[in-house]
């Protein structure tokens, strides 16, 4: 969800800031525009830092038995690193 309303700010803000040529008393849309698309990439980039895994974990169990049936489990524990 964050990346997407990142991409929606940004896309409204562009549309702000090149699109409308409208003028409203008070309120200055391009600088508005502006905001709404610095906003919108701080949110994006957020969202990849939060998200974005930074390491996982593979783990692998095996079973082994002897000839008196007796059991042994080994377990390894691999880090798979991430960009």
């Amino acid at each position: 969800m964050g990346i997407g309303l990142g991409v929606f700010l940004v896309v409204v803000g562009a549309i702000l800031v090149f699109g409308v040529s409208a003028s409203v008393e008070g309120l200055n849309l391009v600088a508005i525009g502006y905001i709404l698309m610095a906003g919108g990439l701080l949110v994006i980039l957020l969202s990849l830092v939060v998200f974005m895994p930074r390491s996982r974990r593979a783990r692998r169990r095996a079973i082994t038995t002897d000839a008196q049936r007796r059991q042994a489990v080994t377990e390894r524990d691999d880090r798979i690193s991430g960009i």
